[in-house]
């Protein structure tokens, strides 16, 4: 074999991926169809509260954060003002920044773990059988060759070769043809949110980079130009005041596309020994910001259940991949969906549609905190496994950690891939059993909570409940409070 695990594809999701299964100790190669040193000037700009944990433990997010924009509320079609600063943990806010800076740093990652990269090099074809796959690849001189492996994983994107190789559909549509993407420089800056704006059926975005760019998308079917004709500086010059109500003064363009919005979901994430993420398992349009954030948490999810089969686990802990990232790509399906439709349909059902939106948002607190956490993604619970505390499938908050090797907070615990067993500061920690995928209980780590609690959480590598127990019970309504998304806890700040 030529790998443990084949990653098809160099972008956000592969290359956390890619990264996470050599942490882990996993062979990995990665093969990339661009040249090596080529930016990926795509439309992801927004890394939401829930990426932001992941790449925490991952030792990643600080320096991310540092070299971004927070953005600590999103202005919805001018009126509403949805406030991210409520959301619990060290991230209430979505981090502006370009994607190609989130793949320097997991980029970078990988490499240091050993992962190894081929460029120029496409995938063509693609056969399995019960041991291996075989990929047949040309590079860009035209030769070709053969990549075996026990495992390949297709994260390369929407028109995906390996999913289409590997017989999986990708049924949807295309909602709408040629938005507009740019970033450019504005000589009146707006005020400091992200901004989501629809007027007659128009719909626009604005983000601030935080280095004097910003970042936007517009689509105007009143202004719709051929799929083919270049951007320039006076188009979204024109996008701006039909969408925003203003052009701020645009006065340089560095970068501008065109792009279908598509949706689309594939019906299974796997395929005998080929496993989908990201935008190669489901498509959806740009509103909310969702898509590379979905993908980067679908590479968490997959990454420590294919390193545990790679060391030696049952195949079956692959199952929960589908089972628990399937649903989530079909809500942000939806949710980016609805988004979309509310901003771009026209007449005045449709402008009596959006102020109603609009006055339910600017009059309801629930609502609001609940789009805050649908799109951070804070809110995603995985269904509980059969056996364990009900709690299980829950996002675990930060818990500080009296200071030791692993670090003072559970999301450095995590970073070196393995299940956490946090136990009371103090005494014995309960019996908590194996979780799928775990090896033996020697393989976690084991930390002490510094919150006086005397509640044992197992933790799964990617940050989410496994199981819970306390002393002498084998759960309690406690443990339940305990981990769910308080919107009254207090937000830890970032230390």
């Amino acid at each position: 074999m030529d790998a443990d695990v084949v990653v098809v594809g160099a972008g956000p999701t592969g290359l956390l991926l890619a990264g996470d299964l050599a942490t882990a100790g996993a062979r990995v190669t990665v093969l990339e169809k661009r040249p090596a040193g080529l930016s990926n000037l795509t439309r992801a700009f927004a890394v939401h509260a829930r990426t932001l944990e992941v790449l925490d433990a991952r030792g990643l997010a600080d320096e991310l954060v540092d070299g971004g924009r927070q953005v600590r509320r999103i202005r919805l079609f001018g009126r509403v003002d949805v406030r991210l600063d409520m959301l619990p943990g060290r991230f209430p806010f979505v981090l502006v920044t370009p994607q190609f800076e989130v793949e320097r740093l997991l980029r970078r990652r990988a490499e240091d773990a050993g992962a190894t990269f081929r460029h120029d090099v496409r995938v063509t074809g693609l056969a399995q059988d019960e041991a291996e796959v075989a990929l047949t690849t040309v590079d860009e001189d035209g030769a070709g060759a053969r990549v075996r492996s026990p495992w390949v994983v297709g994260t390369d994107g929407v028109r995906s070769t390996v999913r289409r190789a590997a017989g999986v559909p990708f049924p949807g549509e295309t909602v709408i043809q040629a938005m507009v993407l740019a970033d450019v420089r504005l000589g009146r800056p707006p005020e400091d949110a992200l901004t989501v704006a629809s007027a007659g059926g128009a719909l626009g975005f604005l983000a601030p980079f935080g280095d004097a760019w910003y970042r936007f998308i517009g689509w105007d079917e009143a202004l719709h130009p051929d799929d083919d004709r270049p951007v320039d500086l006076d188009e979204v010059r024109a996008l701006a005041r039909s969408t925003l109500g203003d052009d701020h003064d645009m006065t340089e363009l560095r970068f501008a596309t065109r792009f279908a919005a598509d949706e689309r979901q594939a019906p299974r994430y796997r395929a005998g020994r080929v496993l989908l993420a990201g935008d190669a398992a489901h498509a959806h349009s740009p509103a909310g910001g969702l898509g590379m954030n979905t993908g980067l948490q679908d590479a968490a999810n997959l990454s420590w259940r294919l390193s545990a089969v790679v060391r030696g686990a049952d195949e079956g802990v692959l199952d929960g991949y589908a089972a628990e990232r399937h649903p989530v790509g079909r809500q942000v399906l939806r949710t980016s969906g609805t988004i979309l439709r509310v901003a771009t349909r026209r007449g005045p059902a449709a402008s009596a549609l959006r102020a109603a939106a609009a006055g339910v948002l600017a009059r309801a607190a629930p609502v609001r905190r609940r789009a805050a956490t649908t799109v951070s993604a804070l809110g995603v619970r995985y269904p509980a496994p059969p056996g364990a505390h009900p709690a299980a499938g829950r996002r675990v908050p930060d818990v500080a950690l009296v200071p030791g090797g692993s670090g003072g907070r559970l999301a450095e615990a995590l970073r070196a891939g393995r299940f956490v067993l946090v136990a009371p500061a103090s005494g014995p920690p309960a019996d908590v059993p194996l979780a799928p995928g775990e090896l033996s209980a020697a393989d976690r780590a084991v930390v002490r909570r510094a919150d006086g609690r005397d509640t044992t959480l197992l933790v799964r590598p990617d940050g989410y409940l496994a199981d819970a127990r306390s002393p002498g019970a084998t759960s309690d309504g406690a443990q339940g409070r305990e981990l769910s998304n308080s919107w009254t806890r207090r937000n830890p700040s970032r230390r």
